[in-house]
């Protein structure tokens, strides 16, 4: 594990964001995080990066916690041309995994802590790839408070907008730089600064409190995943099942 800055669990009284929670905006102080894996299936798929960080509301990058596990299986051919830790590379310069998915977890809950919402580019994904490495590692699951999810918002409030929806594609339409696609800690921070780009361009839906924007989320993406069941079912295979819970996936 690497930080710079402050760390997660104490405080950062440089930075004004942080200093007085209390009646701000939830995008004035974000926490932020993504995963790097050996798969897309969250059942199977082992953390091989990780980067855990708050952004300001500026969405300039003040604390920064990142990690290399050493996942303990072959990491695929396909999933290391993505992210680029090939199996070897993991080994050489990844911990063991269960340290790393334990310190993972009290990162994630820090941030929580501090009353903060944390940022996660489709969140059932990345939270539920969490919740297995605990359960794998006998560890409990983390505690889960407000989070974020652009690409929940961005569906939501741009529904028939063509083209993809992946975190390059909305960095790139709401002026993001995302320079190192697929690194944990661009695309985390990345995710946070299209969060905020959401929150300026639809004040009206998104001025809410964290906690019913939280709320909002947990709909809108189970309508989305009833559209597109529907939609899937008509298409091609009558059989499609499409799972809308948010923002992770209970065993």
């Amino acid at each position: 594990m690497t930080y710079s800055g402050t760390t997660l669990d104490t405080p950062a009284p440089a930075s004004p964001a942080l200093q007085d929670l209390s009646g701000r905006p939830w995008w004035h102080a974000l926490g932020v995080f993504d995963l790097e894996t050996t798969g897309v299936d969250v059942e199977t798929a082992r953390i091989v990066t990780a980067h855990v960080g708050l952004i300001d509301m500026t969405g300039r990058s003040i604390v920064e916690g990142a990690w290399i596990a050493d996942p303990g299986i072959a990491i695929p051919e396909g999933a290391a041309a993505v992210h680029g830790y090939t199996t070897e590379r993991a080994q050489a310069e990844g911990r063991p995994a269960g340290e790393v998915v334990a310190e993972v977890i009290a990162a994630v809950e820090a941030v929580f802590a501090r009353g903060i919402p944390l940022v996660i580019y489709n969140a059932p994904y990345d939270l539920t790839v969490l919740d297995r490495e605990a359960k794998r590692h006998g560890i409990a699951s983390p505690v889960i408070g407000n989070v974020v999810d652009p690409l929940v918002m961005d569906k939501a409030l741009d529904t028939f907008r063509k083209g993809k929806r992946t975190l390059e594609a909305a960095s790139e339409l709401y002026g993001v730089t995302l320079s190192d696609a697929h690194d944990a800690g661009a695309d985390a921070v990345a995710a946070g600064r299209v969060a905020q780009a959401l929150a300026a361009k639809y004040p009206q839906e998104l001025g809410v409190s964290a906690e019913e924007l939280h709320r909002k989320q947990v709909g809108w993406c189970a309508d989305q995943a009833t559209s597109f069941q529907d939609y899937m079912r008509k298409k091609r295979d009558p059989s499609f099942t499409a799972d809308g819970r948010w923002p992770h996936r209970n065993a």
